[in-house]
């Protein structure tokens, strides 16, 4: 049996999310019946860096998945593509070591969120960005996310259903961006906890609106509660950008 490594951006809008679930459509899913029908009706298991939530996209998710077949890496692609419904396409795939683990391995990840701020909501950009149509003071917003960089307990921002004891991550980056009616906030970090971007942005525009004040972050932090954090964003605006790994970003 040959590990492959896998990279795959997938459009969250029409799926209950990545993770596959009793009656539900998931990406994990879809990836799956692909890879048995590839397999002649042998089951083959993937195995995400993690899960996202429904309407949740990503660019860059990263997966691997034992195979017996000697396919050469260039055609898997090719091969998956034509099984895979047109929301999720496989970017590339190359062998991996036998112990390469898409989740247990990962480094780094990068998340970005889509904010739109034109006055007049736009219909095609529904799925995949935040309307968020007020004045935001961006200055406030990058001085409150300097707050928030290093190594923190971010239990005040993750979801209270948070299953994981060991709360402490690395926030390495947070840029704030501009691209025209277009706001973009990225995120790097050696990993998130559940809703924790999603929060992050939500509290980091309520800041900007002039709802919560900068330095109030470190409070908000100390006090490892989520209802002192602000809103969570919702999450079409989400997109899961890039897996890092130590030998091979």
């Amino acid at each position: 049996m040959q590990r492959y490594k896998c990279k795959v951006a997938y459009d969250g809008s029409q799926f209950s999310g990545y993770q596959i679930q009793p009656n539900q459509r998931t990406v994990q899913g879809e990836l799956e019946k692909a890879l048995e029908k590839l397999h002649k009706g042998q089951e083959t298991k993937v195995f995400a860096s993690g899960r996202t939530d429904a309407g949740v996209h990503a660019r860059g998710q990263m997966l691997h998945f034992d195979s017996p077949f000697s396919i050469p890496e260039e055609k898997w692609p090719v091969a998956l593509n034509t099984l895979l419904p047109d929301e999720v396409s496989v970017l590339e795939v190359e062998k991996a070591e036998s112990d390469f683990h898409a989740r247990f391995d990962v480094s780094g990840k990068e998340y970005r969120y889509f904010v739109y701020t034109g006055k007049v909501r736009n219909p095609f950009r529904r799925h995949y960005a935040y309307h968020y149509p007020y004045t935001l003071e961006l200055e406030t917003i990058r001085a409150a996310s300097q707050y928030l960089l290093g190594t923190h307990d971010f239990t005040s921002f993750c979801s209270a259903k948070t299953e994981v004891e060991d709360r402490v991550r690395e926030l390495r980056e947070i840029e704030v961006l501009e691209e025209g009616d277009m706001l973009v906030l990225r995120f790097v970090g050696n990993g998130f906890l559940y809703n924790m971007v999603r929060i992050l942005v939500g509290t980091l525009l309520q800041v900007g609106a002039g709802e919560i004040a900068a330095d109030e972050i470190p409070t908000i932090l100390a006090k490892k509660d989520r209802i002192y954090a602000g809103k969570t964003a919702p999450p079409q605006g989400l997109y899961l950008w890039k897996v890092d790994y130590e030998n091979n970003s």
